[in-house]
C-alpha cells in the first residue's frame, strides 16, 4: 500500500529540516566531551559564527537547486549559470567572513584558511544539490512515465473491452435470427433475457470492477439464451454456484471463453456437451469451460473467429500480470480451457 502522506509538502519541509539539524550536529555530536571542563568564553561566538555558516549554505544548496539548476545548467545555459554561481559564493562567504569578525573578535582572522575552509565546503554543497536536483527529476520523469503508462494500459483496456461487447451481440443476435425463423414461442423469453444483457453492458462495464456474481449472472443469461436455440443438442452442465459473494472481477473478462465453447463445440456429428465451472475462494478464482471439438469438422468459420480469446489474453496480460495461469489444452476431441 502507498503511504499518500509521505507526498504532502509539510512531510517533505519536516523531513528537510530533520536532515539539516542531523547534518550540522554531527561536529558537536563526535566531538570527544570535555567532562566537567566549562566551554571556553568564545564557545557562544564559535555557535553563532557555525550558525550562520550553516545558513549560508543551505542558501547555496536551495538557489542551486531551484534557480540555477533549472534554469540554466539544465537548459544547457553553462556561461550564465557559472557567471551567478560565482558572485553568490562571494555573497555568501563575505556574509560568513563579517559575523566571524563580529562574534567571534577575539580570534586572529587569516583570509587564506577562511577561504579554503568555506569554499572547499561550499562546492560540495554545489555538487550535492546538483546531483540531488537531478535526482529529484529522474523520479519526477519516472512517475510521469509511469502515470502516462498507466493512461495508455486504461486506455487499451477500454478499447479491448469495447471490443468484446460488438462480438458478442453479434453472436447474440444471430441466436435471435435464428429464433424467429423457427418461429419459436421462446424468442419473447430470449428478448428478455438479451435485454438483461444489454443492460449489464451499458451499465455495468463502464465500473473498473464488478461484483463476480453479477458476472456471474451475466454469464448465466447468455448460456440460457444459448441453451434455448440449442435445444436438446447439445447438453449444458453448469457450476458456478461455488463463489465468495463479496469478491470483484473485471467486467466481461470470462465470456469469451463461453462464447467460445458454444461456437465451436456445436454443429458436430456426435453430441456436443460443454461443461462449465467456477470456483472462487481464498483469493482465487478457477474457472474451467470444456466443449467437444473434432479437428476435420467441416465448420467454417467467420472472420471474427478468435477475436474474443485473443482479446481475453491480452486483458489477462495488462490486468494480472504473472499472478494469473491460462491453459488450453486440445485433447481426445476435448477443448478445455
Amino acid at each position: 500500500m502507498k503511504l499518500k502522506w509521505t507526498s504532502k509538502p509539510w512531510v517533505k519541509i519536516l523531513m528537510h529540516v530533520i536532515f539539516w539539524l542531523v547534518l550540522f550536529s554531527l561536529p558537536s555530536l563526535l566531538r570527544p566531551s570535555r567532562g566537567s571542563n566549562p566551554a571556553p568564553p568564545e564557545h557562544s561566538g564559535f555557535l553563532y559564527s557555525y550558525l550562520v555558516n550553516c545558513t549560508t549554505w543551505i542558501v547555496l544548496f536551495y538557489i542551486n537547486a531551484y534557480i540555477l539548476i533549472p534554469k540554466y545548467f539544465l537548459q544547457h545555459k553553462y556561461r550564465q549559470y557559472i557567471f551567478l554561481l560565482v558572485p553568490l559564493l562571494m555573497i555568501l562567504f563575505i556574509i560568513h567572513t563579517a559575523s566571524y569578525l563580529l562574534l567571534v573578535p577575539e580570534r586572529s582572522f587569516k583570509i587564506s584558511g577562511f577561504v579554503f575552509f568555506y569554499f572547499f565546503p561550499s562546492l560540495l554543497f554545489v555538487i550535492s544539490s546538483t546531483a540531488w536536483t537531478m535526482f529529484r527529476d529522474k523520479l519526477s520523469t519516472d512517475r510521469l512515465s509511469k502515470e502516462k503508462e498507466t493512461e495508455n494500459l486504461k486506455t487499451e483496456l477500454a478499447f479491448l473491452r469495447s471490443q468484446v461487447s460488438p462480438h458478442f451481440m453479434f453472436n447474440v443476435l444471430n441466436n435471435m435470427v435464428a429464433l424467429a425463423r423457427k418461429k419459436s414461442d421462446l424468442l419473447e423469453p430470449s428478448l428478455i433475457k438479451l435485454s438483461s444483457l444489454l443492460r449489464y453492458m451499458l451499465y455495468e462495464t463502464d465500473e473498473d470492477k464488478v461484483l463476480l456474481e453479477k458476472e456471474i449472472d451475466y454469464l448465466q443469461s447468455y448460456i440460457d439464451l444459448q441453451q434455448q436455440r440449442f435445444g436438446n443438442k447439445v447438453k449444458v452442465i453448469v457450476c458456478m454456484s461455488d463463489f465468495d459473494a463479496s469478491y470483484f472481477i473485471e467486467p466481461m473478462l470470462l465470456i469469451p471463453f463461453v462464447e467460445n465453447a458454444f461456437k465451436h463445440g456445436t454443429g458436430l456429428p456426435q453430441p456436443s456437451e460443454i461443461n462449465i465451472e467456477l470456483k472462487a475462494h481464498d483469493n482465487l478464482l478457477q474457472f474451467v469451460v470444456s466443449n467437444s471439438y473434432q479437428h476435420n469438422s467441416l465448420e467454417i468459420k467467420d472472420k471474427t473467429s478468435g477475436i474474443g480469446l485473443q482479446n481475453v489474453k491480452r486483458r489477462l496480460n495488462l490486468l494480472y500480470p504473472n499472478r494469473h495461469d491460462l491453459q488450453i489444452v486440445d485433447k481426445e476431441n476435448r477443448y478445455v480451457v
